[in-house]
Parts: C-alpha cells; sequence; structure tokens
C-alpha cells in the first residue's frame, strides 16, 4: 500500500491541528462505552416522549411538576438503584459528551437529552467516518 492510502488517516491523527471534532466523537465513544449511560439515555428519551414518571419528587421537595422536562437526579437513584455520587458521575459524562443538558432549579439539577446537540454529534461522526447520511 502507498502512502496516499492513509492520507485521510494521518490527517485526522495530526496532533498539530485542531481535533475538536475527533475529541468530541472520541466523548461520545466514552459515553456509549457504558450500559448504564446508554439506559440513562433511554430514560430520558421516554421522558422526554412519555412524560414523567410516577416516582413521588413533589413529595421530597423537588420543585418538578409532572410537565416538566428533565429528571432528576433522585429519580435515576430511584430508577437505577444507585447512589447519588454515580448516578452524577454518569450524567456527568454524558454531559461532557453532549447528548444531556442540564438545568438547576434552586439546588437541584435536573437532565434532559440535548436532541440538537445528539443531531450534530451524529452528523459530525457520520462525516468523519465518510459516511453520507440522507436528510430528512
Amino acid at each position: 500500500m502507498n502512502r496516499q492510502t492513509f492520507s485521510v488517516i494521518e490527517e485526522s491523527l495530526n496532533p498539530k491541528e485542531d481535533s475538536g471534532p475527533v475529541e468530541q466523537i472520541t466523548a461520545l465513544g466514552s459515553a456509549l462505552s457504558d450500559p448504564i449511560r446508554v439506559r440513562m439515555l433511554t430514560l430520558l428519551v421516554a421522558a422526554t416522549v412519555e412524560g414523567r414518571g410516577c416516582c413521588g419528587l413533589p413529595d421530597l421537595g423537588v420543585p418538578a411538576d409532572a410537565e416538566e422536562t428533565g429528571l432528576g437526579v433522585c429519580e435515576f437513584e430511584q430508577y437505577f438503584g444507585m447512589g447519588q455520587s454515580k448516578v452524577s458521575y454518569h450524567l456527568r459524562k454524558l454531559k461532557e459528551a453532549g447528548l444531556v443538558r442540564e438545568e438547576k432549579r434552586g439546588k437541584w439539577s435536573f437532565y434532559s437529552l440535548d436532541w440538537e446537540a445528539v443531531t450534530e454529534l451524529i452528523k459530525e461522526l457520520t462525516g468523519q467516518l465518510g459516511i453520507r447520511c440522507a436528510d430528512h
């Protein structure tokens, strides 16, 4: 094989160039590498489509109504049976990858899927891989 065959790969791996898109794709891969985080994304999609679950959040003093978007850390704790620090760790990874956004309401944080960012990340990923997607 000649050197020209790998020119695209060499350009992508050149540390002297700005590797913003590559870093974003790497963060996306890292975020999706854990089954719990993938399940968290699924839960966020379900909450967006179907509305909030039947958690007793108002009873806990959380400023959230059934029609509000985003899930609180305590909802993830309850759903996954994990402690706050572990849930927060996973949510931070998803946030760093640009998949979720955080909204503060008082001392509480609520997380929702960032649909626009997800769409852009998918376009960036397919572009980096040379895959053409039809726009709908």
